[in-house]
């Protein structure tokens, strides 16, 4: 798996491409959680990821959890193999997708 932030202001942009599982899953979260002082607009990219598993919806309903306290987050160009995760584990319900 592999990142790039792009920090403009209060937002963040985060593109996540390749797998997130369970062996990328606290990487990204030990990335991401400290990267998040101050922002108040989240945005995942999600266009290159190619898989998601349930340790990576954790860290996805982490972060929705503290973007709730302090401001927005959204989740942008999902897979048709990623939405489909969404879709059967609800996620599609608790994520703002776009």
């Amino acid at each position: 798996m592999e990142t790039k932030l792009n920090r403009e202001a209060s937002k963040l942009t985060v593109e996540i491409e390749g797998r997130l599982d369970t062996l990328t899953a606290p990487d990204l979260e030990k990335e991401l959680e400290p990267a998040l002082d101050g922002v108040t607009e989240l945005v995942l990219d999600l266009k290159d990821l190619e898989y998601i598993s349930s340790a990576g919806l954790r860290v996805l309903l982490g972060l929705a959890q503290i973007m709730e306290k302090q401001g927005d987050m959204k989740v942008t160009n999902p897979s048709d193999a990623v939405m489909d995760v969404f879709s059967v584990t609800g996620f599609d319900d608790i994520l703002n997708i776009e």
